[in-house]
């Protein structure tokens, strides 16, 4: 019995070539053809079509579950999280393990000056879904800000503040360290806007001097993994991301 066709960028992202929204850009740009014409959104294939990005041929089927590899990745200030950088960066993947097929898709951004957990994948369907906004993956930062915020600025990120794109707040805010010029904080959010974690402490009259993402799905970054260097996830820790998307 022949697969029911499904939309091309989900069938690309299962087969690990890319995240759905690396494949939308592909066919926005025309680098995307299906069975020799040029493929838009909205399309439908099955694995026996011919794909091709740039005219090369996509090797398309499910991939096992067993196959997704996934890496845990210690960013540190001064990388972007970009493949290639017109200014001539380091980039996020400059160190990266060449894959054992497919390639590695990045779980979301960090901006330049924010260091810690990055999680990459050859899973393009598991990127997806940890990066869907509907699966409201926990996000936990360790922050340090400067100064002493006051009572009400904390109450107001925790009860919700409006941000030029919407509303944001934090579930939780636990102070960790205090006094002197500085504070501490361990924060968690729900969403991974752009730089939101920022701009929400600019929003309530506070500096952020540090920040760093400690955990992502539950996963924690760990203590021994020093900046720069990554770790391969075991088939535990994999099923354990899966395990998280059950809302998505």
């Amino acid at each position: 019995m022949t697969a029911p066709a499904e939309r091309v960028q989900k069938l690309i992202a299962a087969s690990g070539h890319g995240s759905r929204r690396a494949i939308e850009e592909w066919i926005r740009a025309g680098r995307l053809t299906i069975n020799g014409r040029l493929a838009q959104l909205g399309d439908r294939a099955t694995a026996a079509d011919d794909v091709r990005l740039d005219g090369r041929p996509l090797r398309l089927g499910a991939r096992e579950a067993t196959d997704a590899e996934v890496l845990l990745y210690h960013k540190p200030v001064g990388e972007v999280t970009t493949r290639r950088d017109p200014q001539g960066r380091p980039t996020v993947f400059d160190g990266l393990p060449a894959p054992k097929a497919g390639r590695w898709i990045v779980v979301g951004r960090l901006d330049t000056n924010t260091s810690g957990l990055l999680l990459f994948t050859t899973d393009g369907e598991l990127a997806h879904r940890l990066m869907h906004p509907s699966g409201e993956i926990e996000r936990e930062y360790l922050v340090r800000v400067r100064g002493k915020p006051a009572p009400d600025a904390i109450a107001r990120l925790e009860n919700g503040i409006t941000l030029d794109d919407g509303p944001a707040r934090f579930d939780r805010v636990v102070e960790t360290e205090g006094g002197g010029s500085h504070s501490w904080y361990r924060v968690v959010l729900r969403e991974g806007r752009n730089r939101e974690v920022r701009r929400m402490w600019e929003a309530v009259g506070c500096e952020v001097s540090r920040l760093s993402r400690i955990s992502f799905a539950g996963v924690e970054l760990p203590r021994n993994l020093r900046a720069g260097r990554w770790v391969r996830a075991d088939a535990e820790l994999v099923e354990k991301l899966r395990g998280a998307l059950h809302r998505v």
